[in-house]
């Protein structure tokens, strides 16, 4: 497919910016930048999963059923897949670093109206907020890609990539210690005071970057579909990880549903602990990250997928052994992250003017790859189990797989 679309080479709605001289820290990755940015993409990721655990107690606070609670939790990711529509684009047009900082404090903004909510209706609004404004590590990662020099991009995005999954897997453990002890409203307040706390420093550390392009908001979001058609790369890979995601999301929509039943018997509780697998995935990240600077992206994608249908198969062959169970989800989450974040590194260098258009089509056909496979996850369960739930993962990551090496054959 050709590199670019003649209607685009005629009259570009967003115009690159002009060559200027680089923004200081721009021109390769610094490790205090790096460092910072995969702190603040856990920071921030985190509050998205501060209300999960919590749920218990706002449905008693509120009086409303466990079933309406769950709202809080849908609302956030609803807000968040809203932000990845409309506002991570945006890193094409504005000065990321105050695009960064003005998001975070907005985030705060957020999190102080949950923590004072008088009513549940208000409660769901500002999580709608919380995370529309938690996109910020979607924002983070194209400029931390941009930071670095091309043979360091697939380590600097896995860098901060692990900032994000280790903020994910603590932000759940650390907020349902803490509501136990001082309540779910204390949580948020001190995820506010954290958010501000990080908008100073990022304000203060962060180097500016110039914006990639010149032009209105209206006519950014226009060239989204054009930004499609241009790239078959960008196609295939949100395509690809986008049912890799299917498969990760219908395991843990019906994990917990598993260990409650005969034999294992855990209870759900027990669903939690298995969250601690996801540091395997973390580290993954980072190491992926590593391999895809030294060998073809496109390969380490293949591993990806190849890793998780490991993990899957050994999850379906021992579905009653917890130690199998185990087995299988740091294989699982490895091959995730390993396709996730080879991926990634992959879109970042077809193009870095549109790479925040870039990131926002990936990571939406990513999200609505997850929101998808929780599902068709659920209703596997219903009708079929544990073996149904495995044999749908399995058939999602085969079809990733035959879209990934299509995609590969027709470049080589």
């Amino acid at each position: 497919m050709p590199s670019h679309s003649p209607a685009l080479s005629r009259r570009p709605p967003v115009e690159p910016a002009r060559p200027t001289a680089p923004a200081p820290g721009a021109s390769h990755a610094h490790p205090l930048p790096v460092a910072l940015l995969a702190v603040a993409a856990g920071l921030v990721a985190a509050n998205l999963y501060y209300a999960q655990p919590l749920l218990g107690q706002i449905a008693r606070d509120f009086g409303v059923s466990a079933g309406r609670a769950g709202l809080v939790a849908t609302t956030t990711q609803v807000g968040y897949a809203l932000g990845l529509l409309v506002i991570v684009p945006l890193a094409d047009l504005a000065e990321r670093r105050r695009l960064i900082v003005g998001l975070t404090v907005a985030a705060a903004g957020a999190l102080v109206g949950a923590a004072l909510a008088p009513t549940f209706g208000a409660l769901v609004a500002a999580m709608l907020a919380v995370g529309l404004a938690s996109v910020v590590p979607q924002v983070i990662v194209p400029l931390a890609a941009g930071l670095a020099r091309p043979e360091q991009r697939g380590r600097v995005v896995g860098a901060v990539m692990s900032g994000l999954l280790v903020g994910i897997l603590l932000a759940r453990t650390a907020s349902g210690a803490a509501g136990a002890r001082v309540g779910w409203r204390l949580v948020f307040w001190g995820a506010a005071a954290l958010m501000l706390v990080l908008a100073a420093v990022l304000r203060r550390l962060l180097p500016e970057s110039r914006p990639a392009g010149r032009g209105s908001y209206g006519a950014l979001m226009r060239s989204l579909p054009a930004v499609v058609r241009r790239h078959a790369v960008l196609r295939e890979s949100a395509l690809a990880v986008g049912l890799v995601f299917g498969s990760f999301s219908a395991f843990w929509t019906t994990l917990a549903f598993h260990l409650e039943r005969p034999p294992l018997l855990l209870g759900s509780a027990a669903a939690g602990a298995f969250g601690l697998a996801g540091a395997a995935g973390a580290l993954g990240a980072s190491l992926v990250g590593r391999l895809s600077d030294r060998v073809s992206a496109q390969r380490t994608v293949a591993l990806g997928v190849a890793a998780a249908l490991v993990g899957y198969a050994v999850l379906a062959a021992l579905p009653t052994s917890v130690a199998g169970l185990v087995l299988g989800v740091v294989v699982l989450d490895f091959g995730v992250q390993c396709a996730h974040v080879s991926s990634q590194a992959r879109v970042f260098a077809l193009d870095e003017a549109t790479r925040g258009r870039i990131n926002a089509v990936y990571m939406v056909t990513v999200f609505a790859g997850g929101a998808l496979g929780s599902t068709v996850g659920a209703a596997l369960w219903t009708r079929a189990g544990w073996a149904g739930v495995c044999a749908g993962g399995l058939t999602m990551l085969a079809t990733a797989g035959v879209v990934h090496l299509r995609g590969y054959r027709r470049r080589t």
